[in-house]
């Protein structure tokens, strides 16, 4: 008999590839997955991708027309009833200056996927990350169903999450999930030493995929062939140490810093490089499909991944960069921290440096762009590792949870 899954995330779901991954991996073994997750301006509303995957985004309207609306209404209201009307504007500026408009869209979407949640026929929740895990909660145990936390961040050392209603929230739902799932052991540690228990571990690896086609980012972008391509793809933001990155350009001696992606950093990014007379070192790209993102990535001579210490989240992360570049054969600059440490230094991937310092970022880049050889050597590595960091073998321990789940209810994790 045919497994229903149904799953939360609280995003577009357009570039998430963890919860792609995961889900093609339920799809494929034969189970139904529903995915509830936020409207896009760019994908439709319902959406199904192949047989057994079907997609629902839901958005934050109430009413049957554009909230804009509402300030003709105020006025219309102040004409014939000016006291009303003062009262009604009031309201309206409340609504649209203070957190109020935040509290009450967050808190229409829930309902949303809450209530398609309850509607669904299904066997297993499995709920992405904390801002899901209450909509996850009210409807598995309502329907006395399981219930998956799959926690792709640390909740209570987050870049961005520095509010103890974050704590608070994990602290009271965490014990609710069936299952509870980590992207890495250095955080199953840490959360074990805050609740007592241990998560099962799900590490974030790309794809296995062996082929070699690339788009041409020299042509692309008109950087002289001869010149070393190094790529940082991924999200622009605060603490991925990508100002010091920029700081570190006029001190490497050869190479195009490339920027693949977006964020609240672009701007920033993008000025500084004009200020500093870097345009003809530095180029920024699009963020891209992440189908697609592989091709860019095989152009690169090396990748980057230099998060800073700003909170446990980010000292503590196995990042997927890290693989998606071992998965495109390019050796990697990285921090030196515990889990990408533990991989650059066991496999010969890549040169370990402050993320801090860019005189140190500078050297390792030169270490690399200088010694051929070694370089070489670290590509035919990245080649190799990827037989064992991949999705298809980390997903076999994805899908025997499922199997337990199915088999005999609750996982004591």
């Amino acid at each position: 008999m045919e497994k229903k899954v149904t799953m939360f995330v609280w995003n577009e779901f357009i570039n998430d590839a963890r919860v792609l991954r995961e889900c093609t991996a339920l799809q494929e073994a034969g189970y139904s997955v529903y995915l509830i997750a936020l409207k896009s301006k760019h994908k439709p509303a319902i959406e199904k991708r192949g047989e057994g995957f079907h997609i629902h985004r839901v958005d934050d309207r109430v009413l049957p027309f554009r909230v804009e609306w509402l300030y003709l209404i105020a006025l219309f209201i102040a004409y014939i009833a000016p006291l009303i009307g003062l009262v009604f504007a009031f309201l309206l500026l409340l609504f649209s200056k203070t957190k109020l408009r935040f509290l009450i869209r967050k808190s229409i979407l829930v309902s949303k996927m809450i209530v398609l949640g309850m509607k669904a026929k299904t066997d297993i929740y499995h709920v992405n990350d904390l801002n899901t895990l209450f909509q996850g909660i009210i409807c598995a145990k309502s329907k006395h169903k399981k219930l998956v936390f799959d926690s792709h961040e640390v909740n209570t050392s987050r870049s961005g999450y520095d509010s103890r209603i974050y704590q608070i929230a994990e602290k009271a739902f965490i014990n609710y999930p069936d299952c509870v799932i980590h992207e890495n052991y250095t955080r199953a540690k840490y959360i074990r030493r805050i609740y007592g228990f241990t998560p099962e571990v799900i590490y974030n690896y790309p794809f296995f995929d062996e082929n070699l086609t690339k788009i041409d980012l020299h042509k692309k972008l008109n950087i002289p062939e001869n010149e070393p391509i190094l790529i940082y793809q991924g999200g622009l933001q605060v603490g991925r140490g990508l100002e010091k990155l920029l700081e570190a350009v006029p001190l490497i001696k050869c190479g195009t810093v490339v920027f693949i992606g977006d964020g609240k950093l672009k701007k920033s990014l993008k000025d500084e490089t004009k200020r500093a007379g870097l345009t003809n070192r530095v180029k920024f790209l699009e963020k891209v499909p992440v189908q697609e993102l592989p091709l860019y990535t095989r152009s690169a001579y090396l990748g980057f991944q230099l998060l800073n210490n700003t909170c446990f989240n980010h000292f503590s992360a196995a990042s997927n960069k890290l693989f998606e570049y071992m998965m495109a054969g390019i050796p990697v600059v990285a921090c030196s921290f515990p889990e990408m440490k533990k991989i650059v230094k066991r496999e010969r991937t890549g040169i370990l440096v402050d993320s801090a310092d860019p005189v140190s970022i500078a050297n390792g880049v030169n270490y690399l762009v200088e010694n051929r050889e070694l370089w070489n050597e670290m590509k035919e590595n990245a080649l190799e590792a990827r037989k064992i960091y991949n999705w298809e073998k980390e997903k076999i321990k994805f899908l025997a949870i499922y199997e337990k789940l199915s088999k005999d209810g609750k996982n004591d994790a």
